[in-house]
This record gives C-alpha cells, sequence and structure tokens, in this order.
C-alpha cells in the first residue's frame, strides 16, 4: 500500500488508520511510507495498530522508504523493534 498523503498526524490519522486497515484486510503486507514528510506521535500508533491488525491475521506488515523522523519516534518511545524499521 502507498500512501499520498504528505502528513500523517491528529489531524488526520483516523482517515489514514482506516485506509490502511482496509489494504491489510484486502491482503497488502507492503506499506510505502516515502511520501511522509510530516510525522508526529500519533504516526507511531497508526503504526503500531496497522501491525497488530497485520498480526492477527498471521502475517507480519513490511514498511517501505520509512523517513528517518518517524524512525527517531519510534526509537524514542522504544517500538522500533516492533514495527521493525530501520
Amino acid at each position: 500500500m502507498s500512501f499520498a498523503v504528505s502528513s500523517l498526524n491528529f489531524s488526520n490519522a483516523r482517515e489514514v488508520l482506516k485506509e490502511g486497515l482496509e489494504a491489510i484486510a484486502r491482503g497488502e503486507l507492503e506499506c510505502d511510507l516515502g511520501n511522509l514528510v510530516q510525522v508526529d506521535s500519533t504516526s507511531v500508533a497508526v503504526l503500531l495498530a496497522w501491525q497488530r491488525a497485520a498480526l492477527e491475521n498471521h502475517a507480519s506488515l513490511r514498511f517501505l522508504r520509512t523517513p528517518e523522523s518517524l524512525v527517531s519516534l519510534a526509537t524514542l518511545y522504544g517500538v522500533n523493534d516492533l514495527l521493525a524499521l530501520s
């Protein structure tokens, strides 16, 4: 799945979360985050929810082209390993 949005934050998290969950339900297990420029702690929560949804379906979500700012936030919150971000 790929997202056209350039920001994932409090203002659009609910919509982006829903879009991602629908993609995961269709069996999409790669998420291209390369368009993201603006992120906040809400972004980490959305990624965790997506990963949890994938795991509930006995699958693992793979994040591609993750912005460094999002990797830094995930590392700060201690969830980088859970999300397998690099």
